[in-house]
């Protein structure tokens, strides 16, 4: 049925790039804008027409969470940034990652909240429509986001760390979905995020240069030939070419082309270093000002609840019992 389905000559948008392996296996790369109605559309067509063996998509583990909630939530959750997911992304990848997590968010928050759109609606097409081909296997393409942020964040100074943070905390440029549609030939969030970081070259090496690398080998890692089904033990094995769709962000297509045709080894990028003296220092600060404004906050706090309960009738009404019957003895 799938075979029957598979368009030899497929339609294709305008945003697929065709790849081809050594042993005939195609993957055709859906470069999209992480916040756009069209690139959803042109994630569905390319599946539809292509009929994959296989769907990868710019994702790690820890963000596959957004391919099963609905898009209502995924909106709220991206316009809440509070305290409390601030200590989940501490406590899951450490007070630098997590910091550099939230602010990312932030980026994406703001983006989420100029235009009423939750981010990744492409992915969530591509796992529907992966669904409904026969025998589609789903991939995660990305490098564990953890990974990411602490190579990031070992690729600083002290004062880089500082400047990229306040450039990151006080975004607030308008953006209308013009904007969006604009930038599909450079993803919006990556643009956005190039120009804060466009100052510091290894930041992008990290964040951009070195995921082309990751996504280009899980690409091609998914393309390997498919061994079809014997009969028998005894039968030779036979394989065919097998067909990939991958999903990623529109600034990522030129990396995957540049390397596509190079011996890649994954294993140096998946190291994460051990931290620098201005990490320790930046994280001492951090972890001041963290716990300095928790202790004022609860000293506030302790003093406003103080005051409350004094000033309750039925606790001055126990305090007058008090002194009298201190004034008794």
């Amino acid at each position: 049925m799938k075979m029957k389905k598979r368009q030899k000559i497929p339609t294709l948008p305008s945003t697929v790039t065709e790849l081809d392996t050594e042993d005939g296996s195609k993957v055709y790369v859906v470069g999209t804008a992480h916040f756009s109605d069209s690139s959803k559309k042109d994630v569905v067509k390319t599946i539809q027409e292509v009929q994959p063996d296989v769907v990868v998509v710019e994702l790690c583990q820890y963000r596959v969470s957004m391919l099963k909630m609905d898009e209502k939530t995924l909106l709220k959750e991206a316009k809440e940034i509070n305290l409390e997911k601030l200590q989940q992304a501490i406590k899951q990848n450490g007070v630098m990652s997590g910091l550099m997590q939230m602010l990312l968010l932030k980026v994406s928050a703001h983006i989420t909240e100029q235009l009423g759109m939750a981010p990744g609606g492409e992915f969530r097409e591509a796992f529907k429509e992966a669904s409904k081909v026969p025998f589609c296997k789903f991939h995660l393409g990305d490098r564990p986001i953890p990974v990411t942020f602490k190579r990031a964040i070992a690729a600083l100074s002290f004062w880089q760390k500082v400047k990229l943070a306040w450039g990151l905390c006080f975004l607030s440029d308008p953006i209308s979905k013009d904007d969006v549609e604009k930038c599909k030939q450079k993803d919006l969030l990556e643009q956005m995020m190039a120009e804060m970081i466009g100052e510091f070259p290894d930041l992008h090496r990290t964040i951009v240069s070195e995921r082309d690398i990751y996504l280009t080998y899980m690409l091609k890692q998914a393309a390997k030939q498919i061994e079809l089904p014997r009969a028998s033990e005894t039968e030779p094995r036979q394989y065919i070419p097998s067909v990939v769709v991958g999903v990623v962000g529109m600034g990522h297509v030129p990396g995957i082309e540049k390397n596509w045709n190079s011996d890649l080894n994954i294993q140096e990028i998946m190291s994460v270093p051990p931290p620098s003296a201005s990490s320790k220092i930046f994280r001492f600060v951090i972890k001041a000002t963290v716990f300095g404004l928790m202790g004022y906050g609860c000293y506030r706090i302790g003093q406003r609840t103080v005051q409350f309960i004094l000033s309750m009738p039925a606790a001055q009404s126990y305090l007058q019992k008090l002194t009298e019957i201190r004034s008794r003895h």
